[in-house]
């Protein structure tokens, strides 16, 4: 079957996370990505490495030194056919490439150049940093899933879409920037309005919305909407407080909390251990 982006050209010199996510996500929809690392490779694959193989399975990767003259002119090369490119570096390092303004070379090449900090992209940082700023982060814990590299990403992802119907608008390419710092402030949305976060509503405030302890481990309870939550109490004879739910769940393992939950089409999940590799 035709995927929506066959025929679309992607070059990519992003290293780390979010850049090859966003790269891997267009190579899903059917992009041919070649995905450019200089000769010390992509950090990704020294830190995951089952991770970082299962990003570049569908992409063409090329090592090329780019500080070198004719390495920088086989990425020419590339740019000459592409139809995006995915940076991640600093706009200083990028300007130093000759690729701020790609399109004024490459009249129909698009940039989604991802950074950091939105005011200023030129100042360090990682998703720790960004999650830190928009308080997703639960001291002293570290965080368990990349918030800001994740959303990061898929926003990268459409933006590159969005820049191909532009292009297809206009004809031409134009460069776009990414931050990841503003991908963690629309995911610290939900506790600046108060949404989820200590006592809010989805924070454990309401008693249909939580974890719990069973007999062999712990449950989730997502009975947001009134008929999940009112046949939730109404099976297991609770009262609809905190205690009435630890008390109807203390006794049960997880495999009977969650085929109770299959025969009466509740939102009931054991909480489940991290699975390493694929």
């Amino acid at each position: 079957m035709p995927r929506p982006l066959d025929g679309v050209e992607v070059v990519s010199l992003a290293v780390n996370l979010p850049g090859p996510l966003a790269a891997a996500r267009l190579a899903e929809l059917g992009a041919h990505v070649t995905k450019v690392e200089p000769p010390a490779g992509d950090p990704l694959a020294a830190a995951a490495p089952e991770w970082y193989s299962t990003l570049i399975a569908p992409q063409t990767v090329v090592t090329l030194d780019l500080k070198q003259e004719a390495d920088r002119a086989k990425l020419d090369e590339l740019l000459a056919t592409a139809d995006l490119l995915i940076t991640s570096m600093r706009p200083s390092a990028l300007a130093k490439l000759g690729l701020a303004q790609p399109q004024e070379r490459f009249p129909r090449l698009s940039l989604i150049e991802i950074v950091g900090h939105a005011e200023d992209p030129e100042v360090p940082g990682h998703d720790l940093n960004y999650q830190a700023v928009h308080a997703t982060l639960t001291p002293p814990h570290m965080p368990t899933v990349p918030v800001a590299d994740m959303l990061g990403a898929e926003r990268a992802v459409s933006t590159a879409l969005a820049a191909l119907v532009a292009r297809a608008n206009t004809g031409a390419g134009q460069p776009y920037r990414v931050a990841l710092e503003e991908a963690a402030a629309r995911a610290g949305d939900a506790v600046r309005f108060r949404l989820m976060g200590p006592n809010a509503i989805l924070g454990g405030a309401f008693p249909g919305y939580g974890i719990y302890e069973c007999k062999d481990g712990h449950i989730a309870l997502g009975a947001v909407e009134p008929h999940f939550f009112l046949g939730t109490i109404a099976l297991f004879g609770a009262t609809g407080d905190h205690e009435s739910l630890r008390n109807a769940f203390a006794d049960r393992t997880i495999a009977e909390l969650e085929a109770l939950a299959a025969e009466h089409d509740l939102p009931i999940n054991g909480l489940h251990a991290p699975v390493t590799g694929k």
